[in-house]
């Protein structure tokens, strides 16, 4: 049994913590400042943490290995087999030319791309988060965004920040309930204080989308259905996750906010607009006009190409009814990993040496349940179904190559206690532990990639911390999983998806210079919301 060390350097907690972030601060420096493609920095970072793993903490070679192989299998599965099949649906459309007219569905309703930023972006990406979770609204919104005009980095951009104020309750409220398990707080009592953190995030990022798509002028002239579409989504979320239930509280939140912003008069734009809008995406000013947006497409045609994304909504929906989630669970596969047997510092065996494998109950297969009712739908022949299936594949082997590696790179800080090092660190922060709270959430999504992972790692650790000073459990613990979500955006993991959809291969340091800012200032906002809280300036909100 390998048992974790929090300060195997120098018996310092703070060295060990410096020794310990090497890894992920190798894998941001290669990308952000060096340029490397994600390709080649996950696996040089993932190196680099099997080495610090190894040296310094002392983790055997083959235990640490091992934790590396499971990190790329939970890669493989279910990271990108619900992005592989996410982006399959999508080239099926594509390959029928619905498409095409699913995006002048959209261009009717609004040809402002501001707008249309707000309704895929926000209120779609939320539904697809509320339902799916691991990247697949990242994916399948940029390219909505790309199809509609906007230039690849900028739709990408967009879709990474408008993946944050709906993640905590994300995959069916997965991130809650498992923050709530390690915890053993309360699920009713932990969801609604993220109740009352993620919605503040509501109010703010609405309005920060369409000043990311046009600048001053874009805040100026459609902040009204910004806030219109914020404020619904926050009050739904936080009524829902508070009275209601935690797992509907995204789909709620979504389908209200995208009620708020069609009955805002404002969201619709005046035809006049449309050069500009032509200038804001890059798009030329001819390409908008004639029968691009102005045709009429025959009814039937149209509600084909909504079809495929009614269709993921009835599917994650039906299998969150009981009988049927009981079945498809009947499926999962929960072993012992081999050649893994690691302890904690207090002695206990930890979760990861055991691995559980939901083959029927996991984001992708039902994902693939609804791409084959498109294929059907569409009159994609399977033959033609199957090539797009592999084609798609083909375009994301860099992606999965670097997944893999992120997640590997993950498992491998997170069973050698490298990990446990950095959040005992900004555990003894004292005072300043109501502020740090969040941090050290944004740090564990920004290393798995996952609010879920992050809880399930720092969850029980931020609820010790705030009994020992004096602070609330419940508030800290909220605080890891709200300001987890703000790290989604700068995930190594999510940035590879975003530049796979919409084919800026190799481009992950350029999205990751453009999102870091606004990932570190909402992070900020987060922080000094936690502190309020735990104080008497907003210590009312709390429950």
């Amino acid at each position: 049994m390998f048992v974790q060390q929090l300060e195997p350097v120098a018996d310092s907690l703070s060295l060990s913590a410096l020794v310990a972030a090497l890894p992920l601060v190798t894998v941001l420096v290669l990308l952000g400042g060096v340029r490397v493609r994600a390709h080649y920095a996950g696996p040089i970072g993932l190196a680099v943490a099997v080495l610090v793993a190894w040296l310094p903490y002392g983790m055997p070679v083959g235990q640490t290995l091992s934790s590396a192989a499971q990190g790329a299998v939970f890669g493989l599965f279910p990271i990108m087999w619900i992005v592989v099949n996410a982006l399959w649906v999508y080239r099926m459309t594509v390959r029928t030319g619905h498409f095409d007219v699913l995006r002048r569905s959209f261009g009717r309703f609004s040809d402002d791309p501001r707008v249309q930023a707000l309704v895929i972006a926000f209120c779609f990406g939320a539904l697809l988060e509320a339902l799916a979770g691991f990247g697949a609204p990242v994916a399948i919104c940029s390219v909505m965004l790309v199809a509609l005009g906007f230039d690849p980095v900028r739709a990408a951009v967009v879709a990474l920040v408008a993946n944050t104020a709906p993640v905590a309750f994300g995959a069916m409220a997965t991130p809650v309930v498992t923050l709530a398990q390690v915890t053993g707080e309360p699920l009713d009592s932990v969801a609604s204080v993220v109740g009352r953190q993620t919605p503040l995030l509501a109010l703010v990022v609405p309005l920060l989308l369409v000043a990311l798509v046009d600048g001053r002028r874009g805040l100026r002239e459609t902040w009204v259905p910004a806030l219109a579409c914020g404020i619904a989504f926050a009050v739904a979320q936080f009524t829902v996750s508070n009275y209601l239930s935690v797992q509907l509280a995204d789909i709620a939140a979504a389908l209200i906010g995208a009620v708020a912003l069609v009955a805002v008069p404002a969201a619709r734009r005046p035809a006049e607009g449309r050069v500009r809008a032509a200038a804001l995406t890059g798009v030329r000013g001819d390409d908008l006009d004639g029968d691009d947006l102005d045709g009429d497409d025959p009814r039937p045609e149209v509600l084909r190409a909504y079809a495929p994304y009614a269709l993921i909504v009835a599917v994650f929906s039906v299998a969150q009814i009981g009988p049927v989630k009981e079945l498809l669970a009947k499926a999962t596969r929960t072993f012992d990993w081999p050649f893994l047997d690691v302890a904690a510092p207090d002695g206990k065996p930890v979760g990861g040496n055991v691995f559980s494998l939901p083959l029927l109950a996991t984001g992708g297969t039902l994902v693939l349940v609804a791409g084959a009712a498109t294929a059907v739908v569409l009159r994609v022949a399977v033959r033609d179904a199957l090539r797009e299936w592999a084609a798609t594949v083909r375009a994301l082997r860099h992606a999965i190559l670097t997944v893999t590696s992120v997640l590997a790179l993950a498992y491998v800080m997170n069973l050698s206690g490298q990990a446990a090092g950095i959040g005992h660190f900004v555990a003894a922060a004292g005072a300043g532990l109501a502020f740090l709270s969040p941090v050290l959430g944004w740090f564990g999504v920004a290393v798995s990639g996952s609010d879920t992972s992050a809880n399930a790692l720092f969850g029980a650790l931020q609820v010790t911390a705030a009994r020992e000073s004096g602070l609330s459990p419940d508030l800290l613990a909220a605080a890891n999983s709200s300001g987890g979500v703000l790290g989604k955006m700068i995930s190594p993991q999510n940035l590879t998806i975003a530049c796979a959809a919409v084919g800026l291969k190799g481009r992950e340091g350029d999205l990751l210079r453009k999102v870091l800012p606004w990932s570190l200032a909402l992070l900020l906002v987060m922080c000094l919301i936690v502190v309020a809280q735990s104080s008497f300036l907003l210590g009312w909100m709390l429950p």
